[in-house]
């Protein structure tokens, strides 16, 4: 990517008088480029993932002939849902690597590692492959995801510094035109020619963004070498033993099930989806029953339980536009447009080119509405924003309805889909972000990213046990039935505004 180099004002992890980025420290052109390239193979992946779990099966449009791995939709759901859920479950133990094992640098350089050899695993044929490449591709992005904004915040003097907005403005651009990129790369080599040549360019991706990492590293914050809070030897051994006496028996469990002849794959994902709910919730319960908190802070965190439920709702159905949606767009929905023959994947690169034509858009509106008194609280914002993905849904019944009898659909159909869910997390999730900086408890100030985190988790999880359950997720009447209740959950946050207010105390 062509870079603006200036002379510029100093900061960490830029020389005086050295040159900028953007008008930014030099190292955030580093961590944008590993940003860009880890999300280019993460969402590469996630594009194929359900395309190509249910090729070769029962709900696919191949007929049977695909060379994917021939699962039924409802499993293919399942899969993709818990391995959502594991990438952002990850990202609590991965900001503790970051603060108290390796330093945020040296932990995304071991992460980017792991997420390589993961794509790699998957571009071998065969399900034990799969499953074990999928596994490392969640861990490694989960241990990048929290480390990797640390390092951006390193880059400026202080919290106070005014150009730090712009850094992370900046930041998340490279995450979006890595996500456009990867599905019209990744997807059509993956769709068309070979699912697991496609795994291998998401590997690809991977490496060059490690390579330019390792290369830039010395225009990073000296900081983000260093580990904040290191373990004490003992408490080494002690997290050692704890790790390996689980390991142990998981061992033991495992084989214990194998040998009884009555192993499936859901002896796996009903486990991790129902963690995937226990953690959230006892996050939150510890946090609001810790004594140590002040009363206003006390107060805060149960305003912080309104947002978190609420963000779970939207990731639910947000986050189908890669299970239930993807696989709509591979069997229901035509594969050209104006003349122009594309595969299904491609469908995944219209949320991210709808959130870089939106973002300037709603960034403008909110503050021409500020000017003038009149900007949506937060409150406010969240119910938007569950109005909207329930809007999306309501929309979605139609073309299922017309897919009812083997019509394929106009692909403008998921297009607005898309378009109405960017609208809502363009409502929730920066406000979602900021609340949470805002809201968190001093003592736990470093610890509620990583819960904000987990609402993502606890949606995709829901998600997750309906699919094992045998919940038929694109069935009209249940895709109506989560609209309803998102639309519900909007009109419940919006009905209790004032009362929610109320909790945040001084924070607006």
């Amino acid at each position: 990517m062509a870079s603006s180099l200036t002379k510029g004002a100093t900061a960490q992890g830029t020389p005086a008088g050295g040159k900028t980025f953007f008008g930014h420290p030099r190292g955030l052109a580093t961590l944008f480029m590993i940003e860009m390239w880890e999300r280019f193979s993460f969402y590469g992946m996630r594009a194929l993932l359900v395309v190509y779990l249910i090729s070769g099966g029962p709900d696919a449009k191949d007929g049977g002939q695909g060379g994917g791995l021939g699962m039924t939709e409802g499993n293919a759901v399942a899969i993709y849902s818990v391995y959502l859920a594991m990438v952002y479950l990850l990202a609590m133990p991965g900001g503790w690597f970051g603060d108290r094992v390796w330093g945020p640098r040296k932990t995304v350089v071991i992460a980017s590692g792991v997420v390589m050899a993961g794509h790699l695993a998957l571009s071998v044929p065969g399900q034990a492959t799969f499953f074990a490449g999928l596994g490392l591709v969640a861990l490694g992005s989960g241990l990048i995801k929290a480390n990797i904004s640390t390092m951006v915040g390193q880059l400026y003097d202080g919290p106070q510094d005014p150009r730090r907005d712009g850094g992370f403005t900046i930041f998340y651009m490279g995450i979006n035109l890595g996500a456009f990129a990867a599905p019209l790369v990744i997807g059509t080599v993956g769709q068309s020619y070979n699912w697991h040549l496609g795994f291998a360019l998401a590997a690809l991706g991977m490496a060059l963004g490690l390579v330019q990492f390792l290369i830039g590293t010395r225009h990073l914050s000296a900081e983000s070498s260093t580990v904040p809070t290191p373990l004490a030897a003992e408490e080494r051994r002690s997290w050692l033993r704890k790790a390996m006496i689980w390991l142990i028996v998981a061992a033991v469990f495992y084989t214990g099930v194998v040998l009884s002849g009555s192993w499936t794959l859901n002896w796996v994902l009903i486990p991790i989806t129902i963690l995937g709910l226990i953690i959230p919730t006892g996050v939150l319960i510890r946090i609001k029953r810790d004594r140590e908190l002040s009363a206003v802070e006390q107060t805060k965190v149960s305003g912080y339980i309104w947002f978190f439920v609420a963000a779970a709702v939207f990731w639910m159905i947000y986050d189908q536009g890669g299970s239930t949606m993807s696989a709509f767009a591979d069997s229901k929905t035509a594969d050209t447009i104006f003349g122009l023959h594309f595969p299904s994947s491609w469908f995944q690169s219209v949320n991210p080119l709808m959130i870089m034509a939106l973002a300037p858009v709603f960034a403008w509106l909110w503050l021409w509405l500020a000017r003038r008194d009149r900007e949506p609280n937060t409150t406010l914002k969240f119910a938007m924003a569950l109005v909207l993905v329930g809007a999306s849904f309501f929309v979605f019944v139609v073309p299922m309805g017309m897919a009812g009898d083997g019509t394929k659909v106009s692909p403008l159909w998921l297009v607005s889909i898309y378009m109405i869910q960017t609208m809502g997390e363009l409502c929730l999730s920066p406000v979602g972000l900021s609340v949470t900086t805002k809201m968190a408890p001093a003592k736990y100030a470093s610890q509620m990213m990583g819960v904000w985190f987990l609402a993502v988790t606890a949606g995709d999880c829901v998600t997750g046990l309906l699919s094992i359950a045998g919940v038929d997720l694109s069935g009209v009447g249940v895709i109506a039935l989560e609209a309803t209740m998102a639309a519900l959950a909007g009109f419940a946050v919006f009905m209790y505004r004032r009362k929610v207010v109320a909790l945040m105390a001084d924070v607006h």
